[in-house]
Protein backbone atom coordinates (compact mmCIF):
# COMPACT_ATOMS: atom_id res chain seq x y z
CA UNK A 1 0.00 0.00 0.00
CA UNK A 2 1.34 3.42 -1.01
CA UNK A 3 0.75 6.79 0.12
CA UNK A 4 2.55 10.09 0.24
CA UNK A 5 3.47 11.78 3.45
CA UNK A 6 0.62 14.98 2.77
CA UNK A 7 -2.09 12.00 2.78
CA UNK A 8 -0.26 10.50 5.98
CA UNK A 9 -0.55 13.96 7.40
CA UNK A 10 -4.05 14.57 6.89
CA UNK A 11 -5.15 11.15 8.24
CA UNK A 12 -2.79 11.39 11.33
CA UNK A 13 -4.68 15.15 11.88
CA UNK A 14 -8.23 13.55 10.98
CA UNK A 15 -8.16 10.37 13.53
CA UNK A 16 -7.57 12.83 16.34
CA UNK A 17 -10.83 14.99 15.76
CA UNK A 18 -13.95 13.41 17.54
CA UNK A 19 -17.71 14.24 17.16
CA UNK A 20 -17.92 16.74 19.72
CA UNK A 21 -14.89 19.53 18.82
CA UNK A 22 -15.47 22.10 17.01
CA UNK A 23 -12.49 22.36 14.54
CA UNK A 24 -10.89 25.93 13.47
CA UNK A 25 -9.01 25.34 10.13
CA UNK A 26 -7.20 27.52 7.39
CA UNK A 27 -6.35 26.48 4.24
CA UNK A 28 -4.86 23.74 2.38
CA UNK A 29 -4.16 20.45 4.29
CA UNK A 30 -5.96 21.93 7.26
CA UNK A 31 -9.02 21.46 5.50
CA UNK A 32 -8.76 18.39 3.54
CA UNK A 33 -7.87 16.85 7.21
CA UNK A 34 -11.37 18.65 8.89
CA UNK A 35 -13.34 16.97 6.02
CA UNK A 36 -11.76 13.93 6.67
CA UNK A 37 -12.59 13.92 9.90
CA UNK A 38 -15.64 14.11 9.20
CA UNK A 39 -16.17 10.84 7.12
CA UNK A 40 -13.32 9.29 9.28
CA UNK A 41 -14.29 9.41 12.78
CA UNK A 42 -16.42 12.58 13.97
CA UNK A 43 -19.27 13.20 11.51
CA UNK A 44 -21.17 15.37 13.96
CA UNK A 45 -17.38 17.47 14.57
CA UNK A 46 -18.29 21.45 13.36
CA UNK A 47 -16.45 23.06 11.17
CA UNK A 48 -15.59 26.69 10.98
CA UNK A 49 -13.70 29.27 9.24
CA UNK A 50 -12.49 32.88 10.00
CA UNK A 51 -14.73 34.18 7.49
CA UNK A 52 -17.87 33.24 8.90
CA UNK A 53 -19.08 29.98 7.98
CA UNK A 54 -20.17 27.86 10.92
CA UNK A 55 -20.59 24.43 10.42
CA UNK A 56 -19.80 23.79 6.93
CA UNK A 57 -20.94 20.27 5.12
CA UNK A 58 -17.38 20.83 3.08
CA UNK A 59 -19.05 18.35 -0.21
CA UNK A 60 -16.49 19.95 -2.27
CA UNK A 61 -12.88 20.86 -0.81
CA UNK A 62 -12.48 24.70 -1.00
CA UNK A 63 -9.05 26.56 -2.55
CA UNK A 64 -9.22 29.11 0.24
CA UNK A 65 -11.07 30.27 3.55
CA UNK A 66 -12.85 32.77 1.52
CA UNK A 67 -13.86 29.96 -1.47
CA UNK A 68 -18.32 30.23 -1.72
CA UNK A 69 -17.70 26.35 -1.02
CA UNK A 70 -16.86 26.98 2.71
CA UNK A 71 -20.48 28.20 3.30
CA UNK A 72 -22.47 25.24 1.82
CA UNK A 73 -24.90 24.20 3.99
CA UNK A 74 -23.73 25.99 6.89
CA UNK A 75 -25.54 26.25 10.01
CA UNK A 76 -24.68 30.03 9.51
CA UNK A 77 -23.16 32.12 7.37
CA UNK A 78 -21.77 35.25 9.47
CA UNK A 79 -18.83 37.18 9.71
CA UNK A 80 -15.33 37.43 10.97
CA UNK A 81 -16.87 38.53 14.47
CA UNK A 82 -19.50 35.72 14.52
CA UNK A 83 -16.60 33.36 13.95
CA UNK A 84 -14.26 34.62 16.50
CA UNK A 85 -17.00 34.98 19.18
CA UNK A 86 -18.03 30.97 18.20
CA UNK A 87 -14.00 30.36 19.13
CA UNK A 88 -13.96 32.17 22.61
CA UNK A 89 -17.49 31.37 23.68
CA UNK A 90 -16.88 30.04 27.20
CA UNK A 91 -19.48 27.23 26.76
CA UNK A 92 -18.52 25.75 23.29
CA UNK A 93 -14.98 26.68 23.44
CA UNK A 94 -13.85 24.53 25.32
CA UNK A 95 -14.34 21.85 22.75
CA UNK A 96 -12.60 23.44 19.65
CA UNK A 97 -9.23 22.73 18.08
CA UNK A 98 -7.30 25.40 15.87
CA UNK A 99 -5.22 23.41 13.33
CA UNK A 100 -2.36 26.04 12.18
CA UNK A 101 0.70 26.57 9.98
CA UNK A 102 3.42 28.92 9.89
CA UNK A 103 7.00 29.44 8.63
CA UNK A 104 9.08 29.09 12.22
CA UNK A 105 8.18 27.08 15.57
CA UNK A 106 10.34 26.66 18.11
CA UNK A 107 10.60 24.07 20.87
CA UNK A 108 7.88 25.72 23.22
CA UNK A 109 5.76 25.87 20.29
CA UNK A 110 5.58 29.33 19.61
CA UNK A 111 5.20 30.27 15.89
CA UNK A 112 6.37 32.65 13.21
CA UNK A 113 4.29 33.90 10.23
CA UNK A 114 5.71 37.20 10.21
CA UNK A 115 9.49 37.80 9.02
CA UNK A 116 12.63 35.64 8.38
CA UNK A 117 15.61 38.09 9.35
CA UNK A 118 15.10 41.11 11.29
CA UNK A 119 11.61 42.74 11.10
CA UNK A 120 12.92 45.91 9.33
CA UNK A 121 15.36 44.55 7.57
CA UNK A 122 14.10 40.88 6.43
CA UNK A 123 14.88 38.73 4.04
CA UNK A 124 11.56 36.92 3.75
CA UNK A 125 8.67 39.43 5.03
CA UNK A 126 5.48 36.70 5.18
CA UNK A 127 1.45 37.87 4.87
CA UNK A 128 1.33 37.81 9.10
CA UNK A 129 -1.21 36.51 11.68
CA UNK A 130 -4.28 36.59 10.19
CA UNK A 131 -6.26 35.13 12.81
CA UNK A 132 -3.52 32.55 13.66
CA UNK A 133 -2.63 34.58 16.53
CA UNK A 134 -6.33 34.87 18.19
CA UNK A 135 -6.48 31.16 18.02
CA UNK A 136 -3.11 30.31 19.38
CA UNK A 137 -4.24 32.29 22.24
CA UNK A 138 -7.61 31.52 22.83
CA UNK A 139 -8.48 28.12 21.70
CA UNK A 140 -7.75 24.60 24.44
CA UNK A 141 -5.87 22.85 21.72
CA UNK A 142 -4.09 23.83 18.70
CA UNK A 143 -2.92 21.00 16.00
CA UNK A 144 0.47 22.12 14.19
CA UNK A 145 1.45 21.19 10.51
CA UNK A 146 4.94 21.69 10.02
CA UNK A 147 7.50 20.71 7.07
CA UNK A 148 10.45 18.82 8.98
CA UNK A 149 13.47 21.36 8.19
CA UNK A 150 16.24 22.75 10.24
CA UNK A 151 15.16 26.11 9.13
CA UNK A 152 11.60 25.50 10.03
CA UNK A 153 12.03 24.18 13.36
CA UNK A 154 14.61 26.59 15.13
CA UNK A 155 15.82 27.46 18.42
CA UNK A 156 14.48 31.07 18.94
CA UNK A 157 11.47 32.20 16.10
CA UNK A 158 12.50 35.42 14.30
CA UNK A 159 9.61 37.17 15.43
CA UNK A 160 6.62 36.20 17.51
CA UNK A 161 3.41 36.08 15.35
CA UNK A 162 1.74 33.56 17.71
CA UNK A 163 2.19 32.52 21.19
CA UNK A 164 2.83 28.63 22.22
CA UNK A 165 3.72 28.06 25.62
CA UNK A 166 6.05 31.00 25.60
CA UNK A 167 9.05 30.16 27.54
CA UNK A 168 7.88 26.97 28.52
CA UNK A 169 6.20 25.89 32.14
CA UNK A 170 3.41 28.24 33.72
CA UNK A 171 4.99 31.44 31.21
CA UNK A 172 2.00 31.40 29.51
CA UNK A 173 -0.79 31.63 32.33
CA UNK A 174 1.58 34.35 33.71
CA UNK A 175 1.30 35.99 30.51
CA UNK A 176 -3.03 36.08 30.73
CA UNK A 177 -3.03 33.48 28.62
CA UNK A 178 -5.13 31.46 31.15
CA UNK A 179 -6.52 28.39 28.54
CA UNK A 180 -5.16 26.63 25.23
CA UNK A 181 -1.71 26.31 24.11
CA UNK A 182 -0.33 23.80 20.88
CA UNK A 183 -1.47 20.39 21.35
CA UNK A 184 0.85 18.49 18.59
CA UNK A 185 2.84 19.31 15.58
CA UNK A 186 2.44 17.18 12.87
CA UNK A 187 4.85 17.16 10.31
CA UNK A 188 5.77 14.90 7.27
CA UNK A 189 7.83 12.78 9.24
CA UNK A 190 6.32 12.25 12.62
CA UNK A 191 3.96 14.13 15.57
CA UNK A 192 5.57 16.07 18.10
CA UNK A 193 3.76 16.57 21.59
CA UNK A 194 4.56 19.14 24.45
CA UNK A 195 5.39 18.32 28.15
CA UNK A 196 3.23 18.60 30.55
CA UNK A 197 5.18 20.40 33.29
CA UNK A 198 7.87 21.73 30.98
CA UNK A 199 5.97 22.57 28.21
CA UNK A 200 9.02 21.70 25.97
CA UNK A 201 8.49 19.56 22.49
CA UNK A 202 9.13 15.69 22.59
CA UNK A 203 8.78 13.10 19.78
CA UNK A 204 5.56 11.21 20.63
CA UNK A 205 5.17 9.21 17.15
CA UNK A 206 7.51 8.54 14.19
CA UNK A 207 5.76 7.88 11.05
CA UNK A 208 5.95 4.38 9.45
CA UNK A 209 9.83 4.20 7.83
CA UNK A 210 10.91 7.40 9.90
CA UNK A 211 12.93 6.57 12.58
CA UNK A 212 13.37 9.12 15.70
CA UNK A 213 17.35 10.00 14.43
CA UNK A 214 16.06 11.02 11.24
CA UNK A 215 13.44 13.39 12.43
CA UNK A 216 16.34 15.08 14.78
CA UNK A 217 18.53 15.28 11.75
CA UNK A 218 15.96 18.02 10.30
CA UNK A 219 15.20 20.01 13.49
CA UNK A 220 17.70 22.95 14.90
CA UNK A 221 17.32 21.98 18.37
CA UNK A 222 17.13 18.66 20.61
CA UNK A 223 14.10 16.71 21.85
CA UNK A 224 13.27 14.10 23.98
CA UNK A 225 12.86 10.81 21.77
CA UNK A 226 12.47 8.38 24.32
CA UNK A 227 8.59 8.40 24.27
CA UNK A 228 8.64 8.03 20.54
CA UNK A 229 5.84 5.53 19.19
CA UNK A 230 5.40 4.50 15.72
CA UNK A 231 2.14 6.34 14.03
CA UNK A 232 0.16 3.48 12.35
CA UNK A 233 -0.14 3.28 8.37
CA UNK A 234 -3.40 5.07 7.13
CA UNK A 235 -5.81 2.00 6.39
CA UNK A 236 -7.50 1.43 2.38
CA UNK A 237 -10.34 3.08 3.85
CA UNK A 238 -8.85 6.03 5.08
CA UNK A 239 -7.00 6.65 1.69
CA UNK A 240 -10.18 6.15 -0.44
CA UNK A 241 -12.26 8.84 1.39
CA UNK A 242 -8.83 10.92 1.32
CA UNK A 243 -8.71 10.66 -2.06
CA UNK A 244 -12.16 9.61 -3.90
CA UNK A 245 -14.48 11.64 -1.66
CA UNK A 246 -12.33 14.65 -0.47
CA UNK A 247 -9.91 15.38 -2.98
CA UNK A 248 -10.47 13.55 -6.11
CA UNK A 249 -8.90 16.50 -8.13
CA UNK A 250 -6.24 16.14 -6.16
CA UNK A 251 -5.76 20.18 -5.42
CA UNK A 252 -4.53 20.01 -2.03
CA UNK A 253 -3.18 16.28 -2.19
CA UNK A 254 -1.42 16.94 -5.57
Amino acid sequence: MTYTSKEMMAVAAARLIQNDDIVFCGTGISMLAAMAAKHISAPHATIFFETGAIGSQLEEVPLAVGDPRVMYRTAMNGSLLDSFACMQNRHTGKHVIGILGAAQIDRFGNLNSTVIGDYDHPKVRFSGSGGAADVASFVPRSIIFMQQEKRKFVKKVDYLTSPGWLGGGRDREAAGLCQGGPWLVITNMAIMGFDDTSKEMYLKACFPGVTPDDVLANMGFAIDIERADVTPEPTLRELSILREQCDPQRLILG
